[in-house]
């Protein structure tokens, strides 16, 4: 064979090796990938919202500066809820039916998912909420319902017998706020099971204490809390919430250990009282080790500090990061499972994409890998952090799969 002939054969095997590559990759018809989010910019947790809000922005500009998905600019539809649950169903009914969003991030309290999720069955459109993590939510609305979050029955089981070694905990006291869905089921219900289960009394289990959000004086309540002299206190409630409990704690000088759900992460609960220690579990923290977790509190921190009404020394949220995870699970979907971005194909596209979470496994989450569970609900690594002197230690790692183990 002469030379000549083998440069041709090659070149021509060349150009069918590249066109077959052209014909195989991901074709998107429109010009855009549209996502929607629902996240609370005003109202009692504005700070998240508004954190969420600059979180997806960046993840935005990352993704068009990269040159896209498949072609097509990332656009992302932000709609504030107010943390109001009805005003979370309006904003889920316009971004699927007048956004023609592909799938939508939020929303972010169960209280707002109890009642939006049933919307996104109807409107066969996935919603996947930050935040959420009362028992229960994302199962009761399957199949379009996920949550990038672990239900707070599951951590407990891991957080409280920590709590109960580190500290020698044999009695506590519970306060709760009673108008947050989350904080609620956790404060009259999973917390008393757990300590019931690992061998400490609740000192308070007749007489119930709790505030309502937004409540700024609960000196009346610490005020029981320091006559019962427990060994701990559960304090279940968001951290902008508890951080009121904490300071009145200081206040009363009842330095006690308090524990409560994934609500409590936060470095500013941190500030309030530095010498009470609080343990709680989380996915993602600020100070965790690793490239992705580190590359992104980096990126994202001096976004944050740049918007005027967040605390001067804000640091990104769980719940930035489980939002950030859910519109990169999105984008992951478009590329993979064959969406079309055809007009005429939205259901179908959409439908390819609860799919494709439905089968997910080991995608590259910030703290680790994520799939999610016949409920709904992300099997993702954990860890429960003790946080004290300003900072967040991690002193255990769990997985929120049944065994413990796989896929974490």
């Amino acid at each position: 064979m002469t030379s000549g002939l083998i440069r041709v054969l090659f070149a021509a095997g060349l150009t069918a090796a590249l066109s077959g590559a052209i014909a195989s990759a991901p074709a998107y018809a429109a010009d855009e990938v549209v996502l929607g989010a629902i996240v609370p910019s005003s109202g009692p947790f504005a700070e998240w919202g508004r954190t969420n809000t600059a979180t997806l922005q960046m993840l935005e500009k990352q993704v068009n500066d990269a040159g896209g998905i498949n072609g097509a600019k990332l656009r992302i539809v932000i709609l504030d809820d107010a943390t109001k649950p009805a005003q979370a169903t309006n904003n889920l009914r316009k971004l699927a039916g007048d956004d023609h969003v592909l799938a939508v991030a939020g929303p972010l309290t169960s209280s707002a998912a109890e009642v939006t999720f049933p919307v996104a069955n109807e409107m066969k459109v996935v919603s996947t909420s930050q935040a959420s993590s009362k028992p229960g939510v994302a199962k009761l609305n399957r199949p379009w319902a996920f949550r990038n979050t672990i239900d707070e029955g599951v951590l407990g089981r891991t957080t409280v017998p920590y709590y109960k070694e580190a500290f020698s905990i044999k009695t506590v006291a519970i306060i709760f706020d009673a108008k947050d869905a989350t904080a609620a089921t956790v404060g009259s219900k999973i917390m008393p099971g757990l300590m019931k289960d690992n061998g400490i009394e609740v000192l308070n289990a007749n007489d119930p204490l709790s505030f309502n959000t937004g409540d700024l004086d609960v000196s009346a309540q610490v005020t029981k809390i320091k006559a019962l002299n427990p060994d701990g206190v559960v304090v279940s409630a968001d951290y902008s919430q508890a951080v009121t409990v904490i300071r009145e704690m200081k206040r009363q000088g009842v330095i006690k250990p308090v524990v409560g759900s994934t609500q409590l992460i936060s470095s500013a609960i941190l500030k309030a009282a530095p010498e009470i220690p609080i343990v709680a579990p989380a996915t993602f923290y600020a100070s965790m080790a690793g490239d992705k977790p580190e590359k992104f509190v980096k990126e994202l921190t001096p976004v944050l500090r740049k918007i005027s009404g967040l605390p001067a020394e804000i640091e990104p949220s769980m719940y930035d990061a489980n939002i950030y995870e859910i519109a990169s699970i999105y984008i992951e979907a478009v590329k993979k499972a064959g969406v079309t971005g055809k007009p005429d194909d939205l259901e179908a596209d959409r439908t390819r994409i609860r799919d494709y979470m439905a089968k997910l496994s080991g995608f590259a989450g910030l703290g680790g890998p994520i799939a999610f569970n016949e409920d709904g609900d992300a099997i993702k690594a954990f860890y429960i952090v003790q946080g004290q002197n300003g900072t967040w230690q991690s002193k255990v790692r769990g997985c929120s799969a049944p065994d413990g183990k796989q896929g974490c």
